[in-house]
């Protein structure tokens, strides 16, 4: 396990996040998905959090993040400002299909010691839903 350090903390956390466009969309088509990756890994780095999976559904947006030095519900908010701005900007048929990109809620978990099987069976899974 790698462990991290911010001057006197050492910690390893893990966490589970999932958000969804609103009404349930199947919007991650087309480009924006990827562009949607390539946002959420620059604001990751910019908050030094490590990105371990991600993998967006059409209509789920799943990430497994790592080692956060700041708050998750402060991080997930800044991604899913970020993404929704940046991505009704440069796809603009974003914006007549929905008044806003993401619902409000996000289920976060901690993985603890959940094995890493069982977390890439349930984003499978995801896809049925």
């Amino acid at each position: 396990m790698n462990y991290k350090s911010n001057h006197n903390v050492v910690y390893s956390c893990q966490y589970h996040v999932v958000w969804r466009p609103k009404y349930r969309r199947k919007v991650l088509i087309n480009g924006a998905d990827a562009r949607l990756k390539e946002l959420i890994c620059e604001v990751a780095a910019e908050h030094q959090a490590d990105i371990l999976n991600s993998k967006s559904c059409l209509t789920t947006y799943i990430s497994r993040l790592k080692s956060i030095r700041s708050l998750i519900h402060r991080l997930v908010r800044l991604l899913k400002g970020r993404s929704s701005r940046v991505l009704r900007q440069e796809f603009p048929w974003l914006k007549s299909r929905l008044p806003t990109l993401w619902t409000n809620s996000c289920f976060v978990s901690t993985v603890g010691g959940a094995p890493l099987a069982v977390i890439k069976q349930y984003i499978e899974n995801q896809k049925n839903v």
